[in-house]
């Protein structure tokens, strides 16, 4: 599956801001689907995962109640809503799928990535 996400940009802190990424392909609805970030100098972070057919999301501790993923299989899409943002949300978000089991918030179990979108909080 081919992913392209969008929607980043700058944003002040406390504002809001929405990803979305677009799957290619079919069978888009078998797919977990992940958004991971990276800011500079760090290491790939999880921040929310969803399952193919929806159901219970997973986040991040340190998004939890500020972010909220969610899937369209109709659009085969994707999207992070983030809000109250913080300057330490800025990094490059990708989205990423996968199959199979494991552990959902390990990005190294991801078999496809999209390109990447920036998101910069400013005070």
């Amino acid at each position: 599956v081919q992913l392209q996400a969008f929607g980043g940009g700058l944003v002040q802190a406390g504002g809001s801001l929405r990803l979305s990424c677009t799957a290619s392909g079919r069978a888009f609805s078998s797919y977990i689907m992940g958004w991971f970030r990276q800011a500079p100098g760090k290491e790939r972070e999880f921040v929310a995962a969803i399952y193919g057919s929806g159901g219970i999301p997973y986040y991040g501790d340190s998004v939890k109640g500020r972010f909220a993923i969610s899937r369209d299989n109709a659009k085969n899409t994707v999207s992070l809503q983030m809000n109250s943002l913080k300057l330490e949300d800025t990094a490059v978000y990708y989205c990423g799928a996968r199959t199979g089991s494991g552990n959902i918030k390990e990005w190294i179990a991801y078999d496809s990535w999209g390109q990447g979108t920036l998101v910069t909080v400013s005070s």
